[in-house]
């Protein structure tokens, strides 16, 4: 949205300087995005006058002047033909800028003879093409100014043009008014009077209009429109011209730029036919599809179905609302015009303009919404201004529809309005802002003005009070506190243990990774998905049919990304949900990690070596423990199929609450997915972590032991096929008080055992919390712990 800066004061009476305008725009949104100002170029230029000119001795074009200037006289050499003593002229001195030439003036010697600055043309300062001689001035005093004697006798040419953005809620700012009303509200001035006029009709209207009753709700609210004869098309007023011009239109015709001019000055999109070209009377109706027009701009459009048109007895004359017809558009003969002011529905004419390809100023008024209060004002003001430069006669008006009422009042509730702004706002100032802004106070409600669609509720009448007041000026303050003491957590505690689980995974070298939450059946079969409860109505894709059961197959289909390009060692890790249905509390919380290769590149050392079901055991556990798992755990076997059966194992709190699985991954579920082994993984649920009793943030005191541990040794020979682990857990459990770790140390098979058996060693360390072990007290737990582990596997103390 263009204006000019002398635009604007016809509205606001103001004496803000242009800086403090465009300041207060951009604070009120409506963001400034370019300004042009003429005269800040042109500040330097003074007036002075030329006391004598004589030819140069060594030129015949060339004229040495003594010329009066604000720092006295001075010898300036001049080319032009219009060079002459008594003429009133524009002064560059030394130092002064020239934007036409692009060049700043200095003192220098031209065939000899020094020269001190120059005398401009209107090319030399951009006010122009001309430059056949210097600017002669009719008047002006020696050492004025030069932009404050245009700014006196040629405003136009000193105007600052000021663009800013609006928004799609504020078609209101697509006026000049508008945007005055803004700035009055802001106390950068007073509103003028807005311009009335009363033209009472001096006969009936030959052109009758009508709007067909499909269009009458959802195309055409009213359409309003006089005939006006005996005009005199022709060049409009040089003011209306060098208004066009500055915002970027070319002026055609008297009847043409007053249409422009309400466009730009009240937002009022206009229309004028040349009613000598009309046949008939004027109907508003939709398209049945396939008829053409060549419009304004000269290129011919084809319309579809239902959109909504202006037709004439015989044709169709107009786009409705977007664009006029080459054939009924004004010229300088036309003598008789039919003036159009309508409410056109803002989504019928987005679909015609998207449709058609369109971006007219019309369009982009009336989709976005016009003032329906001001559709029959308008008609009478667009009348007169028509009748004041063209002359003519103007019939009664004659309407179709009706206005629409778009009256509404919400409530101003002044202190819920310094709650949700944050700043004092006296409620008289609250008022006197609505007031200025064209609301009606009736007690507390405010009544929005036809012009502002986007006031729907109490929340905007607070923004209104809001932008006015300037945001600017809160001042941040700390928020109190709900509660004293230390703050609640902002996360809950699952939310904080997925937190710990990532840092902690992440710090222990992994990669986190992002994967699709589907992925194709057959990966998901492998994992016991796959099911009919977890298959996707609509997928993406055949790889992305089903819910993923696990977190595993992302992680090695990403693995097998990277082996595919050359990257054959890798640390990769996710947290996220497993799904095993497709209803609400059907998924569970996973965190899982998943090595493939070698532990580190290869060196002179040969420390390289390929990933263990070990690395998995090390790295789970420091994951478990950083989100609060017991210390204490059982290891298991009997983990689903996708493990190595032989090679993995179940961390678990008893036998049926299982913390975790670590582990090789079988070699057939590597295979399907295309990884490479080695490859060792481990999935944890941390939703099956004990929550600590304690809910407070304070650490339980530290517990050190000050009484001596006592290690004892012990061998069992038993059969070939009894896992180590069973004697650790059996162990384990023969004094839960006493027994701190059991840890594996030997394994011997064969030799004087026999084929079918095996020794296996361990160290169990007994840790007193009361007072120090006897040896009776170690014998009797020793006693305990051979009944124990006898019972559980059938083997005998090895002697």
């Amino acid at each position: 949205m263009k204006f000019t800066l002398s635009w604007l004061k016809d509205h606001l009476e103001t004496e803000a300087s242009l800086d403090e305008i465009l300041y207060a725009l951009t604070d009120l949104g409506l963001e400034v995005e370019e300004v042009s100002n003429p005269a800040e170029r042109l500040k330097d230029f003074t007036i002075g006058k030329v006391l004598h000119a004589e030819k140069h001795p060594d030129a015949d074009k060339l004229r040495v002047c003594k010329v009066a200037t604000d720092e006295g006289e001075m010898q300036i050499i001049c080319g032009a033909p219009n060079a002459r003593e008594g003429i009133t002229v524009v002064v560059a001195k030394p130092g002064v800028y020239v934007p036409g030439i692009d060049t700043t003036i200095g003192v220098g010697k031209i065939r000899g003879i020094e020269s001190y600055g120059m005398m401009a043309s209107e090319r030399e300062m951009e006010l122009s093409d001309e430059h056949d001689g210097i600017i002669e001035l009719p008047s002006g005093d020696v050492g004025d100014r030069f932009v404050d004697w245009l700014a006196e006798n040629d405003p136009a040419k000193v105007d600052a043009v000021i663009d800013i953005a609006i928004t799609p809620n504020r078609p209101d700012a697509l006026g000049v008014r508008g945007v005055a009303l803004d700035l009055a509200a802001r106390g950068l001035g007073t509103m003028k009077p807005a311009k009335t006029a009363s033209v009472e009709g001096t006969f009936p209207s030959p052109i009758s209009v009508t709007i067909d009753e499909d269009t009458l709700e959802k195309g055409c609210h009213v359409f309003a429109g006089r005939l006006i004869k005996g005009v005199k098309n022709g060049p409009s007023p040089e003011w209306l011209q060098d208004r066009l011009r500055a915002i970027g239109l070319r002026p055609i015709s008297a009847l043409v730029d007053i249409t422009n001019f309400f466009t730009f000055d009240r937002n009022r999109p206009l229309h004028v036919f040349d009613a000598d070209k009309v046949k008939g009377n004027l109907r508003v109706h939709r398209a049945k599809g396939g008829e053409t027009l060549v419009g304004l701009d000269e290129k011919e459009y084809t319309f579809s179905d239902g959109q909504v048109v202006i037709s004439d007895d015989e044709n169709i004359e107009s786009i409705a609302g977007i664009m006029g017809g080459l054939a009924t558009g004004c010229t300088e003969e036309t003598t008789n015009v039919f003036l159009e002011a309508a409410v056109w529905d803002h989504i019928q004419i987005a679909f015609t303009g998207r449709a058609l390809k369109i971006n007219s100023d019309a369009r982009y008024r009336n989709e976005r919404g016009i003032d329906p209060g001001f559709n029959m004002e308008a008609v009478d003001l667009a009348t007169q201004m028509i009748i004041d430069l063209c002359g003519g006669a103007p019939s009664e008006v004659v309407v179709a529809g009706t206005v629409p009422d778009v009256s509404r009042a919400y409530k101003l509730d002044t202190d819920r309005v310094q709650s949700l702004v944050g700043m004092e706002i006296p409620a008289e100032q609250q008022i006197k802002t609505l007031t200025d802004l064209g609301f009606v106070m009736d007690g507390d409600m405010a009544q929005v003005p036809s012009w502002r669609p986007d006031v729907q509720g109490e929340a905007d009448l607070v923004e209104e009070v809001a932008r006015v007041a300037s945001l600017t000026k809160l001042q941040g303050r700390p928020m109190e506190r709900v509660q004293a003491g230390l703050p609640e957590m902002i996360l809950s505690p699952m939310q904080k243990r997925e937190q710990i689980a990532r840092r902690t995974t992440a710090s222990l070298g992994y990669n986190e990774c992002v994967t699709y939450s589907f992925i194709d059946k057959a990966a998901a079969v492998l994992f016991d998905g796959g099911s009919d409860a977890t298959m996707l109505e609509n997928p993406i894709s055949s790889e992305m049919s089903h819910m993923r059961p696990d977190l595993l197959p992302g992680l090695l289909q990403a693995a097998a990304r990277n082996q595919a390009r050359g990257f054959m060692d890798m640390a990769l890790f996710e947290c996220g949900a497993a799904f095993q249905g497709g209803e609400p509390g059907e998924q569970r919380l996973q965190v899982s990690g998943l090595l493939v290769g070698k532990t580190v590149e290869k060196d002179v050392h040969g420390e390289s070596r390929g990933v263990d079901l070990y690395d998995a055991k090390a790295d789970a556990e420091a994951v478990l423990a950083a989100i609060g798992a017991p210390a204490k755990v059982q290891i298991l076997r009997g983990a689903e199929g996708w493990w190595h059966p032989g090679r993995h194992g179940k961390i678990c709190l008893g036998p049926k609450k299982v913390l975790g699985v670590f582990g090789e991954l079988h070699p057939k579920v590597l295979d399907q997915l295309g990884v490479k082994g080695p490859a060792v993984a481990f999935t944890l649920y941390p939703e099956d972590i004990p929550m600590p009793r304690k809910k407070n943030a304070t650490r339980a005191a530290l517990k050190l032991r000050d009484l001596q541990a006592v290690e004892r040794d012990f061998a069992f020979v038993v059969d070939k096929n009894v896992e180590a682990l069973t004697l650790v857990n059996a162990a384990s459990g023969a004094d839960k008080t006493l027994v701190e770790a059991v840890r594996v140390f030997d394994e011997f098979i064969g030799g004087s055992l026999g084929e079918d058996k095996k020794s296996i060693a361990f160290t169990v360390r007994l840790q007193p919390t009361d007072k120090t072990l006897k040896e009776a007290d170690i014998e009797a737990v020793a006693a305990k712990i051979v009944e124990k582990v006898t019972k559980a596997t059938g083997g005998t103390l090895r002697g």
